[in-house]
């Protein structure tokens, strides 16, 4: 069995100038390390919220490191400076608009402004990537809603075998039709 390089990615300004400790990255890697039973390993960047800094370090990702999931955290909301969903649609060759249905759906069980949230999800090649909001919790709900599918995504990508501990998360595959 192959070991998945997965791609976390913090987008913050403060973070990526040392100004701000990146709480988000280390709850990603936390809920993976938690989740996942198949051998994998995180590849980290905290980088600034500029869209083409994004767009580079997304490709790059993919393209050169590898990686069969990115998972984005930061730079969903509405302000100016929040570009993440735009650099991703930017590197994308198919929308994956459920990722993002879904998780603001979960969202505004929790909170009203969940409605502010642009996250979305893409496939690049051979990979998915999934921006998630900013907050530990909010990634924990939103993680929570969409994993169950994200491993059949990557076996239809033809990635690495995901299997998670099902006592915590059960992914979902179809069951195989007998002969």
């Amino acid at each position: 069995m192959s070991t998945a390089r997965i791609g976390v990615v913090t987008v913050s300004d403060r973070a990526s100038r040392g100004e701000y400790e990146d709480l988000g990255g280390p709850a990603i890697r936390a809920y993976f390390e938690e989740i996942l039973t198949s051998p994998w390993t995180a590849v980290a960047r905290v980088i600034p919220d500029e869209q083409p800094v994004i767009e580079s370090t997304l490709k790059s990702l993919v393209d050169e490191e590898g990686c069969c999931l990115v998972v984005t955290t930061g730079g969903t909301g509405p302000a100016r400076r929040d570009v993440t969903p735009e650099a991703t649609e930017a590197v994308a060759d198919k929308l994956m608009p459920g990722f993002g249905e879904l998780m603001r759906q979960v969202s505004l069980r929790y909170v009203p402004t969940a409605i502010l949230s642009r996250q979305t999800a893409v496939i690049r090649g051979q990979a998915l990537i999934v921006n998630l909001p900013g907050k530990p919790k909010s990634i924990r709900e939103c993680l929570d809603a969409v994993m169950p599918a994200i491993p059949y995504c990557i076996d239809l990508l033809e990635g690495p075998y995901l299997t998670t501990d099902e006592s915590k998360i059960k992914a979902f595959r179809p069951k195989k039709k007998s002969a």
